[in-house]
C-alpha cells in the first residue's frame, strides 16, 4: 500500500510539473488578444516598469514579405503591447501610435483594395482591429497614399490619415514619445 501511495504521489507530481512547464511554454496575449504572442521569461532581470506610463510612436515603413501572411511588423506592434502587459503594465498606461508609410502602406489597405493587388484577403486587418481594440492609434501617411495613387476609401477605416509620416513623428517625439522604427 505504501508503495502504491508513493507511486501515485510521484505520478501526480510529474503531471503537475508537466502542466506547469507546458503552461509556461504557451504564447500569451495580455493586451492584444490573439496576436503578438509572447512568452514569460522567468530569469529576466530587466523588465518594463509597471508603474510607468509608456508613450511610444512606431515608424512602420517595412512591408510584408508574403501578402498571404500577416506582416511580421504589424504583429510586432502587438508583441510590443503584450510584452509590456506581461510585465504588469496596464492597457491605459500604454500610449502607442503607429505611423504607416512606405512599403508598409499596403498592409493598411481595405480587404477589397488588397484583393485587387494580391488576389487574397488582407490578413493584417484582424491584427489592426485587435490593436485598435487595445487602444493603439494608427495613421497612414497621406504623402505615401498620394504617391501610390490611393484614396481614403482604399485604406482600412480603423486607420486615420496623417498629413505625413515625417510631421506626425516630429509632432509626437517632442511630446515625449519614444520612437521605434519597424
Amino acid at each position: 500500500m505504501n508503495r502504491l501511495f508513493k507511486s501515485a504521489l510521484f505520478s501526480a507530481a510529474l503531471l503537475l510539473l508537466t502542466q506547469i512547464t507546458f503552461a509556461q511554454s504557451e504564447a500569451q496575449f495580455p493586451l492584444v488578444k490573439g496576436f503578438g504572442g509572447i512568452y514569460e521569461v522567468p530569469d529576466a532581470t530587466e523588465r518594463p516598469d509597471p508603474s510607468l506610463d509608456y508613450k511610444i510612436i512606431v515608424d512602420m515603413s517595412t512591408g510584408a514579405d508574403d501578402p498571404k501572411q500577416i506582416s511580421r511588423w504589424v504583429d510586432n506592434i502587438a508583441r510590443l503591447m503584450n510584452l509590456h502587459g506581461l510585465a504588469g503594465v496596464k492597457q491605459d498606461q500604454m500610449h502607442v501610435k503607429v505611423v504607416i508609410h512606405g512599403g508598409a502602406i499596403f498592409t493598411a489597405l481595405t480587404n477589397e483594395a488588397y484583393q485587387g493587388r494580391n488576389q487574397v484577403d488582407n490578413p493584417n486587418i484582424a491584427v489592426y482591429q485587435a490593436l485598435k481594440d487595445a487602444g493603439v492609434e494608427m495613421y497612414v501617411c497621406g504623402q505615401s497614399m498620394r504617391a501610390r495613387g490611393f484614396k481614403r476609401e482604399d485604406i482600412w477605416s480603423g486607420i486615420e490619415i496623417a498629413h505625413s509620416a515625417l510631421t506626425t513623428i516630429t509632432t509626437y517625439v517632442p511630446q515625449g514619445y519614444t520612437l521605434l522604427k519597424f
